[in-house]
């Protein structure tokens, strides 16, 4: 009886020793929600290198990865579009999650230097992105008073 509570409580603590805090309670494809003002705008979500991830039109979400390799996180623009108003783009930027730091409070070494860096969930992305589109101003015609016209 002993033994068997000996072993799981052992079993509990390689548990944590052998995973990754935010690995266990953080996502590294985090849901990014996606608005603008005004709405119905379109959007192009790029990533570090240039390229074309996602398009669509707000308001969306999108699953972005946080990390592009071990201990490199990944970062994205979301450029926002719509007939009549300034285009404007906004950055993504992924940052070391609070989690990751866990790792320290529970002795998880390899979950600190292998797992969380290797999963990407040693990163986190924010929880949506706003694009705030400024109207246009038309260039106004200018117009000759009818007077000057010949006759």
């Amino acid at each position: 009886m002993v033994f068997r509570k000996a072993c799981a409580g052992m079993a509990i603590v390689l548990a944590f020793a052998v995973s990754g805090c935010a690995s266990i309670v953080s996502d590294s494809k985090p849901k990014v929600g996606l608005y603008s003002m005004p709405s119905k705008a379109n959007y192009v979500i790029k990533d570090s290198k240039g390229g074309v991830v996602m398009k669509g039109i707000t308001p969306g979400a999108a699953i972005l990865e946080t990390s592009r390799g071990y201990f490199k996180s990944e970062s994205y623009t979301v450029t926002f579009q719509k007939d009549g108003y300034a285009e404007t783009t906004v950055p993504l930027k992924s940052t070391v999650s609070g989690w990751y730091w866990g790792n320290l409070l529970v002795g998880g070494l390899i979950g600190m230097l292998i797992v969380d860096p290797l999963t990407g969930a040693m990163y986190t992305l924010p929880e949506d992105a706003t694009g705030n589109l400024s109207a246009v101003a038309l260039p106004q015609a200018s117009l000759a008073p009818i007077s000057s016209f010949p006759q």
